[in-house]
């Protein structure tokens, strides 16, 4: 199953190529517009390969237990940051993209930035759960933000094609296509993570530290996954 949507991803790029070519022969918007239902399915195909930290913002969520509504926001923020990254980048200055991306389409230095702060996170939700201290406000829009820095290697495949070809805004279509699929493929598994963190704290209760225990090792579990890619 994996590899057949790691395969999918060459399917998919060359899909919006033909898209963009035939929106640069015709100039037809119309003709843009209608495959927008198209665009929305491949970002949530796209959103299920591996990447768009999943597995993070699973850990997070079932670590800090919020709200059911917070959690729609995180996930729709993480996924806002991981899209709109990718345009910044690609629309950005010759400067940027020469010391930020490869040839390979990704970012070094915001994979670097993203996974630290994620490791920092991690130590913070340990250290919390040790000392019993209390949540932070705005730290779920902090974690957020984190995990949402490595920008989403589809889209900025994307905004490159389109600036070369000429139409940027062709671009700027797909990227909001992409921002509802990979948004709501996240917003799904943020409502699962929620879901379970409310049958782990309802099972814990009777445990007086059980929350902080799973918060803590929610932490433990988020430095090992930003440690296991900074080192990869």
């Amino acid at each position: 199953m994996l590899d057949w949507l790691v395969g999918l991803q060459t399917v998919i790029h060359g899909i919006v190529s033909e898209d963009i070519a035939s929106f640069v022969a015709s100039g037809d918007l119309a003709t843009l517009l209608s495959l927008l239902p198209l665009a929305v399915g491949l970002g949530a195909i796209h959103a299920l390969t591996p990447g768009h930290n999943k597995l993070v913002l699973a850990t997070y969520l079932v670590g800090e237990r919020p709200p059911m509504v917070r959690a729609l926001g995180m996930s729709a923020l993480l996924s806002l940051i991981h899209i709109a990254s990718a345009v910044v980048i690609a629309l950005g200055a010759n400067w940027l993209v020469s010391r930020t991306i490869t040839s390979a389409g990704q970012a070094p230095v915001l994979q670097i930035s993203s996974r630290i702060l994620l490791v920092a996170i991690g130590a913070w939700m340990v250290l919390r759960a040790l000392r019993h201290r209390s949540h932070v406000h705005g730290e779920g829009a902090v974690f957020a933000v984190a995990a949402g820095l490595i920008p989403c290697p589809l889209t900025l495949f994307i905004m490159f094609y389109a600036v070369s070809q000429g139409v940027p805004q062709a671009g700027l279509v797909f990227a909001v296509a992409m921002l509802i699929g990979v948004g709501g493929v996240l917003c799904l598994v943020g409502i699962a993570s929620t879901l379970a963190a409310g049958f782990l704290s309802q099972n814990a209760a009777a445990w007086a530290s059980g929350p902080r225990f799973i918060g803590g090792i929610a932490g433990v579990a988020m430095i090992a996954i930003g440690a296991a890619q900074l080192l990869s």
